[in-house]
């Protein structure tokens, strides 16, 4: 089974299961722009995707083809089987209306979409509250740290037709956004593709 390519809106997202050993194929047909992806275990939502164990077992902040992204429970959840950017980041958490409250002077106190936001709406039909999402692998994201710590984000080095490609290792509730942040696409929101191919075993 493959799914037809589903089109995310700019700013927006979407939730879904993904069974184990179904691939998911992450697409920027355009160009510089974000994708934040977050799961949990279907069985069992205290068992999320962990920025800290998958950078610990990885032993880099860069992770690419043939890296592995591990739960809290340090087990396998997605393994990526391609990428054709090569820069992505697992340091930031996704993007809130606190974000832009305490970050960009020029939003504080009017509503902005979020990452945040959309991946709790697309993540409710399976019971996942805003709360339980922690820090996002942010797809096509360029951050860059300095010597002596400080991050840059830079638009995503990402150009039109790149993909991001992971398989499952358990089944999983995923949540996808096309990323709502100005400053981490380059000035503009745009887009993001994806689609399923694999077993659709119920």
């Amino acid at each position: 089974m493959t799914t037809e390519p589903t089109t995310l809106a700019p700013q927006t997202g979407t939730g879904f299961l993904l069974r184990k050993d179904q691939v998911l194929t992450v697409v920027d047909p355009q160009g510089g722009q974000v994708s934040d992806l977050f799961c949990f275990a279907a069985d069992d939502h205290d068992e999320r995707l962990s920025s800290g164990r998958t950078i610990d077992y990885a032993n880099t902040i860069y992770l690419t083809t043939g890296h592995t992204l591990y739960s809290n429970r340090s087990r396998p959840m997605l393994t990526v089987v391609d990428d054709s950017c090569g820069r992505h980041d697992f340091l930031l958490t996704p993007c809130s209306q606190d974000t832009f409250d305490l970050l960009y002077p020029e939003f504080e106190s009017a509503y902005h979409p979020s990452c945040l936001e959309n991946l709790a709406t697309g993540l409710e039909p399976f019971g996942v509250t805003a709360d339980q999402i922690g820090t996002t692998l942010n797809i096509f994201m360029n951050v860059w740290p300095e010597p002596g710590g400080e991050l840059h984000i830079d638009p995503p080095t990402s150009v039109a037709g790149d993909r991001f490609v992971v398989r499952a290792e358990m089944d999983l509730h995923v949540g996808l956004t096309a990323c709502s942040a100005e400053k981490s696409n380059g000035g503009v929101c745009k887009p993001i593709e994806f689609s399923v191919s694999g077993s659709d075993r119920t």
